[in-house]
């Protein structure tokens, strides 16, 4: 509140904080941190098996839509793009005008997980958690 606070405070807040700039934008993160924003929760069995509620996808899941036009949905992630946060499932697709199909973006947070793609890698983050 600028009552409380003296004019040279007010003045330092706006110059650190711009008002048109939310403190923590998501444009602003690595594809690092993005990794993680985009993670999905795991399906019950696997929750189970792996003693964790979600870890973040990758190519070659195979994923439930539990949210949108597309729910109850089951297909295999073909892309997970990280500039965008959305993935794309090769059974979700729309027709366009002119007919061609293209595939529909969805934000990894309405998907579930059902089947992991399993590499080394991901086997040592799993036993780590």
């Amino acid at each position: 509140n600028s009552r409380d606070l003296g004019l040279d405070e007010v003045l330092h807040l706006r110059l650190v904080f711009p008002p048109h700039q939310p403190q923590g934008s998501l444009r602003a993160r690595s594809s690092e941190a993005r990794r993680i924003i985009m993670s999905a929760p795991l399906s019950k069995e696997l929750r189970e098996k792996y003693s964790t509620r979600a870890t973040p996808i990758r190519k070659g899941d195979e994923v439930k839509i539990v949210r949108g036009s597309a729910k109850d949905t089951v297909g295999k992630v073909n892309k997970v793009y990280r500039k965008k946060f959305v993935i794309y499932v090769d059974s979700v697709k729309t027709a366009k005008s002119s007919g061609q199909e293209v595939q529909v973006p969805i934000h990894p947070s309405n998907v579930q997980i059902t089947k992991l793609e399993m590499t080394a890698s991901r086997e040592a983050i799993l036993a780590r958690k």
